[in-house]
């Protein structure tokens, strides 16, 4: 049997469907697993995504970013070529999606990210079983074991009971990061209006759109120091940033699964780390594995090495793919470093 897939300059592609995945280059063809700007880029001929994705592509990039776009629901099958193409829940963002290739009975999952933690802003993982898996990596090292996420919204909390004179200012990405700590917020109880920095409107907005409680939430505006006692999401970008200064002696949080790694707190200037991951930890990683079934495991994004040597050592088949043109989590809103990007915000893998 040929391989279900291959690795060309633009990035994963399926010779069988014709269409490239997550692609890191325009192409003529190609299906997207979700809206963070390492996976979902401007520019290919023809798009296929759930409506989610397509409708954050289109906030991140403005309407015209593809020539043509086609929205597939999740469990809905689509034939390319003669293979079967469905999408289903990762768990990562609103709207993101494993993509399976059901070629002459030949199963392929493409992970893109996901995660296993639950989430109250987008569909839970659902376990696709399949013969090859293409897995991320972010946090493919054993040292990396996310703690729930109500455990973290807890510490945030007793820092603003025991900090009520400091305006606590919270670093998020924009796409799934900020919703996710309103939303984890809200369900621990927290009701005041939680204050957005500009670059997070928009996705935010459209996030209430689909349906996700966010409760009251309000844009910084010109606002800063009586905005004392309040709590404030920003870009991580804007931590160390002038903007920042019109807060009154702020306490800094940054919320990213790198949290648990001191010297990425201290490079962020977070007084107060929150681990709040929107990845698969490593127990997570190998689990899905196994659970999947497949025989052939590919693993992209991350620690690649490190897991492709653990499934090996299960008796499984795996390869690194190192590609080019992925961050390690950097747009996911998790990654060590950050840049300028679609919509103002910096990214950084989750």
């Amino acid at each position: 049997m040929t391989e279900p897939l291959t690795l060309t300059p633009q990035g994963l592609y399926s010779p069988a469907a014709q269409v490239h995945i997550d692609p890191v280059r325009p192409v003529e063809r190609a299906v997207i697993t979700h809206g963070h700007a390492d996976h979902a880029r401007a520019g290919h001929g023809a798009v296929l995504a759930t409506r989610q994705t397509l409708d954050i592509m289109a906030i991140r990039y403005g309407r015209g970013f593809c020539g043509c776009q086609q929205a597939v629901g999740y469990g809905e099958a689509v034939t390319l070529n003669g293979v079967e193409v469905t999408l289903h829940p990762a768990g990562h963002v609103l709207g993101s999606a494993q993509i399976l290739l059901n070629a002459g009975g030949h199963r392929t999952v493409v992970s893109g990210d996901y995660k296993r933690h639950a989430d109250p802003t987008c569909s839970p993982f659902e376990l696709v079983r399949c013969h090859t898996f293409v897995t991320e990596a972010t946090f493919g090292l054993p040292v990396f074991r996310h703690p729930p996420a109500a455990r973290e919204v807890e510490k945030l909390r007793k820092s603003m009971s025991l900090f009520s004179d400091r305006t606590h200012l919270v670093g998020a990405y924009a796409l799934g990061k900020a919703q996710r700590v309103i939303a984890e917020l809200r369900a621990a109880g927290y009701d005041r209006v939680i204050y957005l920095h500009g670059a997070l409107e928009k996705l935010t907005r459209y996030y209430e759109s689909q349906g996700v409680y966010l409760g009251p939430v309000e844009p910084v505006g010109r606002r800063g120091k009586d905005l004392a006692g309040e709590l404030v999401l920003c870009p991580p970008g804007q931590l160390a940033d002038r903007w920042a200064r019109r807060f009154t002696d702020p306490v800094t949080c940054m919320a990213s699964g790198w949290m648990q790694v001191r010297a990425r707190a201290r490079q962020r200037g977070a007084e107060l780390p929150l681990i709040l991951s929107d990845h698969a930890d490593w127990d997570d990683l190998c689990r899905t594995i196994v659970e999947t079934g497949a025989a052939e495991i590919w693993v992209t994004h991350g620690a690649e090495e490190a897991l492709v040597h653990w499934c090996m050592a299960q008796g499984r088949r795996a390869k690194p793919l190192n590609m080019i043109g992925y961050d390690d989590g950097d747009e996911s809103g998790e990654g060590p470093f950050g840049g300028p990007s679609a919509g103002g915000e910096a990214h950084a893998a989750s």
